[in-house]
């Protein structure tokens, strides 16, 4: 299952979600939107509203903005 978070390091919902990631030793790449140009422009490739949604998470195909710890479990149980 391919992994990403779409943040900044400054939230502290984003570093929310590195944390889960890290504690239930899930893979992830960690985009800085704030930081980098290109991820930000793929953040909102991701949005019919052209918006910095963030945090959102992909797990494969499947794009969850600002997910319970109880959603995001379920599309990680579901996708693996």
């Amino acid at each position: 299952m391919d992994s990403t978070i779409y943040g900044a390091d400054r939230c502290h919902k984003t570093q929310h979600y590195i944390r889960f990631f890290k504690d239930h030793n899930i893979d992830f790449v960690f985009l800085d939107v704030e930081k980098n140009d290109t991820y930000a422009a793929a953040l909102r490739s991701l949005y019919t509203n052209g918006k910095l949604n963030f945090p959102t998470i992909t797990l494969d195909h499947k794009k969850l903005r600002n997910p319970s710890d109880a959603e995001l479990l379920k599309w990680i149980d579901i996708l693996t």
